[in-house]
């Protein structure tokens, strides 16, 4: 059954006029009046739904049930992700949305090859939100991940609590895997670095306000796969795959 996102409250019993993106999708297709669909709204649970009109560029849709089921993992991770270079970003962020991470923070750190700011620093960041919808459609997740604004790395470690806050680097000399066995299940923040990595200056910074220094193992991880590999052996440690 198709899956998408309506932005607007949906209630069992409702017709609803689909969002344009949507009504072109379903026309594309080729879907039928009568076809059946699974809509969510990002407030929980999932809907079923019956297409009820469907225009070259209009659709609607009547809700029938309501499904309360979620794909959530039992604590929230965030991924604290430095701009890569190219349309890396775009991968991270799908991927990590597969995962389960419940916010996505994008940092300018100072090795960052691509500086974005104003009008197309604006521009990016619709386009990840509309990643982090499509990767939720298809993964069969019924909330979408925060996306927080770019920030400047130091800005945003002097933003607020860091105990919370996990530094991959290699330079660490307790690995994340023996770290998720010791401790409970938890809220945390994952800091990946750009190509090249944080540098020491950043790391220090980072780690004086607390910040856990942890590393990955022996080999060095590129950034779009470092936070990813760190997200799949949280889950495999704390349960939610």
């Amino acid at each position: 059954m198709p899956r998408f996102y309506c932005p607007e409250p949906l209630g069992v019993g409702a017709t609803i006029a689909l969002p344009e993106a949507v009504a072109h999708h379903v026309h594309v297709v080729r879907l039928q009046p009568g076809d059946e669909l699974c809509l969510f709204d990002g407030a929980g649970g999932e809907y079923r739904a019956t297409l009820s009109s469907v225009e070259k560029r209009r659709a609607t849709a009547t809700i029938v049930t309501h499904d309360p089921r979620e794909a959530e993992l039992p604590y929230q991770v965030t991924l604290a992700q430095a701009l890569p270079e190219g349309t890396k970003m775009d991968w991270i962020i799908e991927k990590a949305v597969e995962l389960g991470v419940s916010a996505i923070q994008p940092l300018a750190a100072r090795r960052c090859v691509v500086k974005l700011s104003g009008e197309r620093a604006g521009k990016k960041q619709d386009h990840w939100q509309a990643v982090i919808v499509a990767a939720s459609e298809q993964s069969g997740r019924n909330r979408l991940a925060r996306l927080g604004e770019l920030t400047d790395f130091e800005r945003w470690i002097g933003s607020g609590e860091m105990s919370n806050c996990i530094l991959l680097t290699p330079r660490a000399t307790q690995s994340l895997a023996d770290w998720t066995r010791a401790v409970p299940p938890q809220a945390v923040s994952l800091m990946i670095g750009p190509e090249g990595g944080y540098t020491q200056q950043e790391e220090d910074a980072a780690i004086q306000r607390g910040a856990i220094a942890l590393s990955m193992g022996p080999r060095i991880l590129r950034t779009e796969t470092a936070g990813l590999a760190a997200l799949a052996a949280i889950n495999a440690a704390w349960g939610g795959m």
